[in-house]
């Protein structure tokens, strides 16, 4: 077992939103397994998100981010120290170009973990190296698991803010049965039919349906599902302001949810819910969220790639079993 550190750095290339979303189990396991540690994390080629959008959503988690720190690129590195004056107990390389995790083996550190061919210049390994898991966010927990010396588990809670708590008390009271439903995701390509997300929620019973909308999705959507589904609740359509803090907390108070490959999936996976994740034309071994209590339903297993190739029926009973 690794011994125990004081400070770590994990390094990244860069975090759009997405790419957050998918680390966020990484950075809770990792906090889980160093609940003492100085956790720095340092976007070298670009922005990280935990430095502005998701900065909420890691406090407390991640206690100090270097944001495009222009470090990892360049071979002349690999003739001095790229972060002078700094030094740590354990290094975690998230990327795996060769030269970049040479120049981040320069930076003063005690043990460095990376999964750069093969684990080959790293001081651990997780438990089965044979078969690496496809998913980034498996992958991710690998390296957390390297780090530690033994299986770690994404089960550090997540901050909650009073303030955002008190308005999603306010957009979903206690009191009902509540299943949440996003039918969004970033290309229509990824999204199963809105008719179908429709029908489920009409097939409902003893729950109240709960559609989470961006804005673009609720300008075209917002009024069909009213019109369709009167007993349906919209919460972000009614939300002060629209954050992914909010979301995690909106998700926290559903009791399952239906989700396509989306940012919005990934949230709900963090709120720890059982989770229907439904994927076509995109990966499910790259992409799924890290969640408790998931089920994935995959185009492919219906013999197509699109997403109307999910059956309804499908859905419907996945959801059954999570519901019980």
């Amino acid at each position: 077992m690794a011994s125990p550190c004081d400070s770590i750095l994990v390094y990244v290339g860069l975090d759009a939103v997405g790419d957050g979303l998918i680390k966020l189990p990484f950075v809770r396991a990792l906090r889980s397994a160093f609940p003492q540690s100085r956790i720095t994390w340092l976007a070298g080629k670009g922005h990280t998100v935990f430095a502005d959008t998701l900065a909420p959503i890691v406090a407390g988690l991640i206690d100090e981010v270097v944001d495009e720190a222009g470090i990892g690129s360049r071979p002349l590195e690999l003739l001095g120290n790229p972060l002078p004056g700094r030094a740590f107990d354990l290094i975690i390389d998230t990327q795996r170009r060769l030269l970049t995790t040479l120049i981040i083996r320069r930076i003063r550190h005690k043990r460095f973990i990376s999964a750069t061919a093969a684990y080959l210049l790293s001081d651990g390994k997780p438990g089965n190296t044979a078969r690496p898991a496809s998913s980034l966010a498996g992958q991710m927990m690998q390296l957390a698991e390297a780090a530690a010396g033994r299986p770690v588990t994404a089960d550090f809670p997540l901050p909650r803010d009073p303030a955002v708590e008190t308005e999603a008390d306010r957009l979903l009271p206690s009191g009902p049965r509540y299943v949440g439903l996003a039918p969004g995701a970033g290309g229509k390509h990824k999204c199963w039919p809105l008719d179908r997300y429709i029908a489920l929620a009409a097939g409902l019973k003893d729950a109240v349906p709960v559609f989470l909308l961006g804005p673009a999705e609720a300008e075209d959507w917002a009024g069909t599902i009213r019109a369709a589904l009167p007993q349906a609740l919209l919460p972000l359509q009614r939300a002060t302001t629209l954050t992914p803090t909010l979301t995690i907390a909106l998700g926290r108070r559903l009791a399952a949810a239906v989700a396509n490959d989306s940012g919005t999936g990934h949230m709900l996976g963090a709120s720890d819910i059982p989770l229907i994740s439904l994927f076509g034309p995109t990966p499910a071994d790259k992409f799924a969220p890290l969640t408790r209590r998931a089920r994935i339903i995959r185009a492919q297993d219906f013999g197509g790639k699109a997403m109307e190739a999910i059956p309804p029926a499908a859905v419907e009973a996945a959801l059954a079993q999570l519901l019980l």
